[in-house]
C-alpha cells in the first residue's frame, strides 16, 4: 500500500507567511470605498448585518475588511482542508470564521451564525458560494435575515486591471495598482414571517440587485461585458 502523507501540517506552519504577502498584495491596490455610511446606519438601526458578496469579488475586499475588525465580522469557510487554511488567514484579518457551506455542514453552520450574531454585530456572506452557480443567490441568506433580524446590505466590487481564474465563478484577481471599487448598496430588510413565495421575491430581488450594480460598476471601469 502506498504511503500518503499530508502536506497540510507543514502548510499550516506557514499561515503567518501567508497573511503578510496576502496583505502585502492587499496594500497594493487602489481602493475606493463608496456609502460606508450606509453600513453604519444600519448598525445604529438594525444591530446586525449582513454583507452580501458574490465568491468571484471577495478577495479585493480584503484590503478593506480589516477597518472592521473591531466588529469582527464572522464569515462562513467550507470544512475542507483548503477551508482550514482560509480559517486561519480570516482569523489573522480579524474575522470570525464558522465552518460550513451549504453543500456541507450547511444546517450546523447557520445555527452557529445566528448564536455568533447575538455577540458579534455583522456577518459577510458569500451568497452563491462555495459551488456556484455563479451570479445565483443561495436561499440561506433570506433564512439567515429572517431568524436574525439583520438587514442584508449588497456590497458591489469591482476593478480595473484584473486576472479571471478558470474556476466555476471565473475568480477576479485585480493586478498590483489596479483600482479598485467597493461600494455599499441600499439595504433589505427581510420580515420575521415569511411565505415561501415571498422569500423566493426577496432572494430574487437581493441577486437582481448584486448582478445589475456589478454590471454598472464594471462598465464604469471601462468593461463591456461584465466580469
Amino acid at each position: 500500500m502506498a504511503l500518503r502523507i499530508s502536506l497540510y501540517p507543514f502548510v499550516y506552519r506557514l499561515v503567518p507567511l501567508f497573511y503578510y504577502l496576502l496583505r502585502f498584495y492587499l496594500s497594493l491596490l487602489r481602493v475606493r470605498v463608496a456609502g460606508e455610511e450606509i453600513a453604519l446606519g444600519c448598525l445604529t438601526e438594525y444591530g446586525r448585518l449582513i454583507i452580501a458578496v458574490w465568491h468571484q469579488r471577495f478577495l479585493p475586499a480584503l484590503a478593506y475588511v480589516t477597518k472592521f475588525r473591531n466588529f469582527k465580522p464572522i464569515v462562513m469557510i467550507s470544512q475542507s482542508r483548503d477551508g482550514e487554511l482560509a480559517a486561519r488567514i480570516a482569523d489573522k484579518l480579524g474575522l470570525v470564521p464558522v465552518r460550513g457551506s451549504s453543500s456541507r455542514g450547511g444546517t450546523t453552520a447557520l445555527v452557529e451564525i445566528l448564536k455568533a450574531l447575538k455577540e458579534n454585530p455583522a456577518v459577510i456572506h458569500i451568497v452563491d458560494g462555495p459551488t456556484g452557480p455563479k451570479g445565483t443567490v443561495k436561499p440561506g441568506l433570506i433564512s439567515m435575515a429572517q431568524m436574525s433580524g439583520a438587514v442584508i446590505v449588497p456590497v458591489i466590487i469591482s476593478a480595473k486591471k484584473v486576472w479571471i481564474m478558470k474556476s466555476w465563478d471565473r475568480f477576479m484577481v485585480p493586478k498590483p495598482f489596479s483600482g479598485v471599487t467597493i461600494e455599499w448598496g441600499q439595504p433589505l430588510v427581510v420580515p420575521r414571517i415569511l411565505d415561501s413565495s415571498r422569500q423566493e421575491e426577496l432572494r430574487a430581488e437581493i441577486e437582481k440587485r448584486l448582478s445589475e450594480r456589478h454590471a454598472e460598476a464594471d462598465r464604469s471601469l471601462g468593461w463591456k461585458d461584465p466580469l
